[in-house]
C-alpha cells in the first residue's frame, strides 16, 4: 500500500481547472512524447500532451536523422519533402584511419528509405507536438510535472501533479520526460549504472559548409596533424544545415577513461582550431553557445512497463550505443506504446488481459531492439579502449567493404526480410545476444 496522494507543493496556486480527466496522459512532448500522442489519438484515444517549456524551444542534438528516424516521419504521415522545409542528405562521409575520408551512401534497403533528414530541434519539436495537436491532443504548456499520483488500493500510477497545483488524471500515463524523467523517479525506478551513457557538446557555426548533402563522423579527433599530435576521446559530427551555419558537436562515452574529467567544450575548440580555415569554424562565426546533454543509451533504466506507466525515449534510456541516435528509437517506442495502450483500453483497463498488452510492450521493446542493444554495449566498451579504437581506425577504416558492413551496424538498417548476407548476419547477432 502507498501512502496518500501527497498535497500541492508549497506555494502552488489552485488552478481553475485543477482536474484534467482523460484516456491517456503524456508527461513531455518532446519527438517520443508527441508520436505517442499522435499515434494515441489514431486509436480514438483522449491525450493530455504535457510540457514543461513553450514552443519552439531548443534542446541539445546534433539535428541530423538517418533513414531510420525518417521512416518514423513517413508513418507519422510528415511531409518530408524540400519544399516542407527539410534537407536531405544521402549518407555519411567517415573521417578517419586516413587522410582523405569515406562517403558511404544510405544502404539500398525495403525497410528504410534511401535518404535521411537535416532539421533544427526547434523546429522540429514545434512541428510534431502541433502534428499531435492536430490530430487531436490537447497539448498543455508550461506544464511542468512535479509528482505522480497514486491510487492508494493498488499502488498505480492514476495522473500527475503539475508545479502549479494542476491535476491530470488518467488510467494510464506515458514517461517521455527524457533523461532525468522525473516521473520515473518518484515512481521509483532509478538509471543502471550497467548500461553505457554519454554526453555530447554542439554549437552553430557559420560556414560556406552548411550545405552539404552528406552528414560527416569523424571517428578520430586530433587536438593538432593527425597521427602528429594527441589523439582526444570521443568522436566528433559536422552537419550542414542548409541555412548558412553547421551543426558541429563531438560526444564522448562513459567507457572512455576521459568521461567525467574532460572540459568538453574546450575539447571541441581544440579540435576544431585544427580544421581547414576556410571552413569558419572560429569564435567569430560561433552563432550559439557550446551546450551539452546527456545521452542514456541501451535501456538504462527499466522496466518499460510497471503499474501503468510506460518509458519511451530518453526516460527508457533508448539512444543506440552505437551511434548517439535516440530520435529514431523515441518515435518507434512511441509508437509501440501507443498500440499497447489502444490494445488495453479495448480490453478494459484494470483487468488481466489489459495488463497482459500493456506487458507486451515491453516484450515489443526486448525483442525489437533488446539483442541489437546488447551488442551495443559490448561495442561501447572495446573503443572507449584508445589501443582498440586506433586498431579500428588503422585497419578497419580502409576497407570499403568492411564500412559499408559497420555503416549498417552502427545506423541499424538492415531488411528485415530480404535482405543481403551483410543484413542477416546483423540480424542474426542481434537475435542471438540475450536482450539489454
Amino acid at each position: 500500500m502507498s501512502p496518500a496522494p501527497s498535497p500541492a507543493p508549497s506555494g502552488a496556486t489552485a488552478h481553475p481547472d485543477a482536474v484534467t480527466e482523460t484516456d491517456v496522459v503524456v508527461v513531455g512532448a518532446g519527438p517520443a512524447g508527441s508520436t505517442a500522442a499522435t499515434y494515441l489519438t489514431r486509436h480514438g484515444l483522449s491525450v493530455a500532451l504535457l510540457e514543461k517549456s513553450t514552443f519552439p524551444r531548443e534542446k541539445v542534438c546534433g539535428d541530423g536523422l538517418t533513414p531510420r528516424a525518417t521512416r518514423q516521419l513517413i508513418r507519422l504521415g510528415i511531409d518530408t519533402t524540400e519544399e516542407a522545409g527539410w534537407l536531405r542528405n544521402w549518407g555519411l562521409r567517415i573521417y578517419g584511419g586516413r587522410t582523405e575520408p569515406f562517403e558511404l551512401p544510405w544502404p539500398d534497403l525495403a525497410d528504410f528509405p534511401p535518404y535521411g533528414l537535416v532539421r533544427p530541434r526547434a523546429d522540429f519539436d514545434d512541428l510534431l507536438a502541433k502534428h499531435a495537436v492536430a490530430h487531436g491532443a490537447t497539448l498543455h504548456e508550461n506544464t511542468t510535472v512535479v509528482d505522480a499520483i497514486l491510487d492508494d488500493r493498488t499502488d498505480r500510477i492514476i495522473g500527475v501533479r503539475a508545479k502549479d497545483g494542476r491535476e491530470f488524471r488518467a488510467p494510464l500515463v506515458i514517461a517521455a520526460d527524457g533523461n532525468s524523467s522525473r516521473l520515473s523517479l518518484a515512481m521509483d525506478l532509478h538509471k543502471r549504472d550497467d548500461r553505457p551513457m554519454g554526453v555530447a557538446v554542439r554549437t552553430y557555426f557559420r560556414s560556406p559548409r552548411h550545405d552539404d548533402d552528406y552528414l560527416e563522423s569523424w571517428l578520430e579527433l586530433w587536438d593538432g596533424k593527425p597521427n602528429q599530435s594527441n589523439l582526444l576521446p570521443g568522436y566528433g559530427w559536422i552537419f550542414g544545415m542548409g541555412d548558412g551555419t553547421c551543426n558541429v558537436g563531438l560526444g564522448i562515452l562513459n567507457t572512455s577513461k576521459a568521461f567525467g574529467q574532460t572540459d568538453y567544450k574546450d575539447l571541441l575548440r581544440r579540435w576544431l582550431d585544427n580544421t581547414p580555415e576556410e571552413w569558419g569554424f572560429t569564435e567569430e562565426n560561433m552563432t550559439t553557445p557550446i551546450r551539452g546533454a546527456a545521452l542514456p543509451m541501451g535501456f538504462n533504466r527499466k522496466p518499460h512497463y510497471g503499474r501503468g506507466l510506460l518509458l519511451v525515449g530518453d526516460a527508457g534510456g533508448m539512444v543506440n550505443p552505437f551511434n548517439g541516435e535516440g530520435i529514431a528509437y523515441a518515435m518507434e517506442a512511441a509508437e509501440y506504446a501507443a498500440d499497447a495502450v489502444a490494445e488495453a483500453h479495448q480490453r478494459g483497463i484494470g483487468t488481466a488481459s489489459a495488463e497482459r498488452a500493456l506487458r507486451g510492450y515491453q516484450s515489443r521493446m526486448d525483442e525489437a531492439l533488446g539483442g541489437y542493444y546488447r551488442l551495443g554495449t559490448i561495442f561501447v566498451r572495446l573503443i572507449g579502449r584508445p589501443e582498440i579504437m586506433r586498431l579500428c581506425t588503422r585497419y578497419g577504416l580502409p576497407r570499403k567493404t568492411l564500412m559499408r558492413f559497420t555503416l549498417k551496424l552502427l545506423a541499424n538498417l538492415t531488411d528485415s526480410r530480404d535482405g543481403d548476407t551483410m543484413d542477416k548476419l546483423i540480424n542474426s547477432l542481434s537475435r542471438m545476444a540475450p536482450a539489454a
